[in-house]
């Protein structure tokens, strides 16, 4: 029976398209479920409607994905088991190649991650966000041909409504990329296989008193243990209470990991490991 993936849809997304990159890199025959929203996705991980979501967590340009970590820390069955570094390439299609842009359909993120190109190219046109970039191109698929609608999305969900490419590649920066995290219920199989790159942990300390965070970083610094990355989200639970999200180097050394963890949960007022995953680079050219 194939095990079912949910990812942020509809069927054209960054998202469906790093999933299936993802699928044929393991050789494994996934059935791609798409999905509203990242909130969905998870929850359908949660419920057990599909064995594993693929989700955005963090873009190169625009910074961490917010609805992914909150749902992670607030979850007590998700876990991360691998993450993939997908290179984001922007592409602004429409019904024609040619004729002023008027307007631009996108998911938030992209628009961001093209602004300089969008104020060069095209500083009059209206920007509307949609929901996806795939929900973008079925907007402009649908549109009469002379009404200079563009979106901007992947070849694939543009090709898919029958739209033609006005620019390619018009992101902002050749380094943007998207960090994506696979996430299973606890328990479900580790990699295999593969090394862990990676340990993700989540805790919320006392942050009314002096020093908090200086403390719980020399725990992790005394014994030679690399943070890789730093996020800090409201706890919601009070205004001024925060967590915070550490990525420790999984290649240092395993005692020294475990007793700053250790060391840093006996600081927190909660502490939890989300995984220990290994992390792969994906080359995309699409």
């Amino acid at each position: 029976m194939r095990q079912k993936m949910g990812v942020l849809g509809p069927v054209g997304t960054h998202s469906e398209a790093a999933a299936l990159y993802l699928a044929a890199w393991q050789q494994l025959d996934r059935e791609i479920v798409c999905y509203g929203d990242i909130g969905e996705c998870l929850h359908a991980v949660e419920t057990g409607a599909v064995e594993s979501a693929f989700v955005p967590v963090e873009n190169s340009l625009e910074g961490a994905i917010a609805v992914t970590l909150d749902a992670l820390a607030r979850s007590d069955v998700l876990r991360v088991r691998r993450e993939v570094i997908w290179p984001v390439h922007n592409y602004l299609m429409g019904r024609r190649t040619q004729g002023e842009v008027r307007v631009v359909y996108s998911h938030a993120q992209p628009i961001a991650q093209c602004r300089d190109f969008l104020l060069r190219h095209c500083p009059q046109a209206e920007i509307i966000k949609t929901a996806s970039t795939a929900r973008a191109a079925e907007i402009v698929g649908a549109s009469p041909v002379d009404a200079g609608a563009a979106a901007i999305c992947t070849r694939r969900a543009g090709r898919l409504n029958g739209l033609v490419e006005i620019a390619g590649k018009i992101e902002d920066r050749g380094s943007n990329c998207t960090r994506f995290f696979e996430v299973v219920r606890d328990g479900a199989a580790a990699s295999a296989a593969e090394p862990p790159d990676t340990v993700l942990m989540v805790c919320q300390i006392d942050g009314s008193r002096a020093g908090a965070l200086y403390d719980v970083l020399g725990e992790f610094a005394h014994r030679a243990v690399n943070l890789t990355r730093i996020e800090s989200r409201p706890a919601r639970t009070e205004l001024g209470a925060y967590m915070f999200f550490f990525d420790l180097d999984a290649h240092s050394a395993e005692d020294a990991l475990r007793d700053s963890i250790n060391a840093v949960a006996e600081k927190s007022i909660w502490l939890k490991v989300l995984g220990v995953f290994p992390v792969h680079t994906a080359h995309n050219e699409q």
